[in-house]
């Protein structure tokens, strides 16, 4: 492998098992941070996403003894095998072509030598004997990668490997736990699963619940252009109008205005903003700041100029006089006048 991630690790313990077709009783790991956080003789602390994957597979993790060398056995020298017989002098293009060859060794060579210890074919001694004490693998392979203890930032999502996961909000700020599969990612708060997300495949991606943020910041997230025209169409064509004019010019620049104007209906009710929405209008001015005003002011309730000259005028009222002006303004500047 090449690096000692925790899923590395894990990802080769699998296909190791997917390749001899079961897995071992016993593993012996040496002390790798992947393998055991903490080393000791009686009471070894292992990483939870490899415990965890023991537990799936049945097998029993017995990790070496700490500063005992020759606790590890002969596994040293099946590597010092492998680098010098099929790695030495050897350049590949790819991991993939290297697997292959790989295969083929093991097949030809490695595989079918006698062995130094055993006098016995490696292949013909596993087909023989070692195949049959393997236990069988489970029905799904391990999926758990990785897990890491997370703190939730107050927007309500971890960060993992450059990406964001949103969790509930009433958690922000303590330290969760992500178990971070091949496919999926899991958010824990102690053996409480709080939320699933489907795992990012590039750097940079939002995986977001809106139930997640508090309510208020989940509704004003929820009112997108296309919600935001319905909701104003339901209010009144009034409304309909300003909230399609102001979306038409920069509607991103524009989206936090028409929300705020949407939100007054909480306050005032839909008949009196349907009416500050038609003033505004009128007067050519549909800005949030200016509807706002209105409705403070209560001009809604005026009638506007237009409606205002279409009444009838009251018999009482005296009849308003048509003014003119007396004198024509040739009077006052004659044509030939030079200044």
């Amino acid at each position: 492998m090449f690096d000692q991630k925790v899923s590395t690790w894990i990802a080769c313990h699998r296909r190791a098992f997917e390749n001899f077709g079961g897995a071992v009783e016993r593993m012996v790991p040496d002390n790798l941070k992947a393998a055991v956080l903490v080393a000791s003789l009686h009471d070894p602390v292992l990483g939870e996403a490899y415990r965890r994957m023991a537990q799936h597979y049945g097998f029993l993790i017995s990790p070496t003894r700490p500063r005992t060398p020759e606790h590890k056995g002969k596994v040293e020298s099946g590597v010092h095998y492998v680098k010098r017989n099929f790695m030495a002098g050897q350049q590949f293009a790819n991991i993939d072509v290297a697997n292959e060859r790989l295969q083929v060794w093991v097949r030809e060579v490695a595989g079918v030598r006698r062995h130094g210890t055993t006098g016995q074919s490696p292949l013909a001694l596993f087909n023989e004997r070692e195949k049959a004490a393997l236990i069988p693998l489970p029905a799904y392979p391990f999926d758990l990668c990785e897990v890491r203890v997370m703190k939730l930032h107050p927007d309500c999502h971890v960060v993992i490997d450059g990406s964001f996961y949103s969790a509930p909000w009433a958690h922000i700020g303590e330290s969760l736990e992500a178990y971070i599969g091949e496919r999926i990612v899991e958010i824990y708060r102690g053996v409480e699963l709080l939320t699933t997300h489907t795992r990012a495949k590039h750097k940079g991606e939002w995986h977001t619940r809106l139930e997640h943020y508090p309510p208020d910041k989940a509704a004003y997230l929820e009112r997108t252009p296309e919600r935001c025209k319905q909701v104003a169409e339901s209010i009144g064509p009034a409304t309909s109008k300003v909230v399609q004019a102001l979306l038409a010019d920069r509607p991103l620049d524009r989206l936090r205005s028409v929300q705020a104007i949407l939100r007054l209906v909480e306050s005032v009710g839909r008949r009196r903003l349907e009416a500050a929405c038609a003033r505004a209008l009128h007067f050519g001015d549909p800005r949030y700041r200016r509807i706002r005003d209105i409705l403070n002011a209560a001009l809604d309730r005026e009638p506007l100029p237009e409606a205002m000259a279409s009444l009838p005028m009251p018999p009482s009222s005296p009849t308003l006089r048509q003014f003119a002006f007396a004198r024509s303004a040739r009077e006052f500047f004659g044509e030939g006048d030079e200044r």
